[in-house]
C-alpha cells in the first residue's frame, strides 16, 4: 500500500494554485487537479477530504505569503500607525493575487471561512487590540476589529471587480482614512484624546478574562459597566 508523502501534497497544492490563478475557482476541480498533479481521485479525498477542504488548503497555501509578512510586520511606536500598514498590505495582496483573495472572502457564509482568514482576523484583533491598550480606540475591540475587516475586504473586493485602468488609486487611502477617523482618537497631548470611552476601551483591553484579582462575578459585572462606557 503506497503512503502519501509530503511531496505528494505539495504537488496537490501547487497544481491547484495554478489552475485557480488561470482559471478562478470553478478551475479547481478534482478531476483536473488529480490530472494536473498526476494522482487519483482517492488520493485527493484522503488528503483533503473533500473539495471544501482542497479549496481550504490551496486558500491557506496562496495565503502564505501574506500571513507571513504580516506575521513579520515590526512594531512601530504608533499601533494606528502600524494598523494603517496592514490595511495596505491586505489589499496590496488582494490585487497580486486576486484569485486566491476571491477565494478567501469573495464567497462569505457563516463559519466558512478558512484557517488562513481566521489567522489572519486574529492579527488584526491584535493590531486593534494595541491601539486600545493605547487609549486611542474610540470602540470596543471587537468591533473595531469587525469595521476595518469589512471595510478592507469590501474595497479590495471592489477594485478586484474594476478594470485596472478604471482604478480609483485613491480609493483604498480614502476608505482607509475613514474607518480609521471613525474609531481611533488623536494621541495623548495632541487636542484630542480618548475620553471615558476609549480609556474604558483600553482597561477592557488591558484586563485578562480570567484576572485572578476578581471573583467570576465581579469580572462579569465590570464587564457590562465598561461595555456600556465604551459604547
Amino acid at each position: 500500500m503506497s503512503v502519501e508523502t509530503p511531496s505528494t501534497r505539495e504537488r496537490i497544492l501547487r497544481a491547484a494554485a495554478d489552475l485557480l490563478t488561470q482559471g478562478g475557482r470553478e478551475a479547481v476541480s478534482t478531476r483536473a487537479v488529480g490530472a494536473a498533479a498526476g494522482v487519483q481521485a482517492p488520493t485527493l479525498y484522503r488528503l483533503f477530504g473533500d473539495k471544501d477542504g482542497l479549496l481550504a488548503a490551496v486558500a491557506s497555501y496562496g495565503f502564505e505569503e501574506y500571513l507571513s509578512a504580516k506575521r513579520a510586520q515590526g512594531r512601530s511606536g504608533d499601533p494606528v500607525a502600524d494598523l494603517r500598514r496592514g490595511w495596505d498590505l491586505h489589499v496590496d495582496f488582494g490585487l497580486s493575487r486576486p484569485a486566491f483573495y476571491v477565494l478567501m472572502y469573495g464567497d462569505a457564509r457563516p463559519g466558512a471561512g478558512s484557517p488562513a482568514a481566521r489567522e489572519s482576523e486574529r492579527i488584526l484583533a491584535g493590531l486593534i487590540g494595541r491601539i486600545a491598550a493605547a487609549g486611542r480606540l474610540r470602540l470596543p475591540v471587537d468591533r473595531a476589529a469587525r469595521m476595518v475587516h469589512a471595510a478592507s475586504v469590501g474595497v479590495t473586493l471592489a477594485l478586484i471587480a474594476t478594470d485596472p485602468g478604471a482604478r480609483d488609486p485613491e480609493l483604498s487611502i480614502l476608505t482607509r482614512e475613514a474607518v480609521l477617523g471613525a474609531i481611533t482618537t488623536d494621541p495623548p497631548g495632541d487636542g484630542g484624546g480618548a475620553g471615558v470611552a476609549g480609556r474604558a476601551v483600553a482597561l477592557q483591553a488591558a484586563l485578562a478574562p480570567d484576572d485572578p484579582r476578581l471573583t467570576p462575578g465581579e469580572r462579569t459585572l465590570l464587564a457590562e459597566w465598561l461595555d456600556r462606557l465604551s459604547r
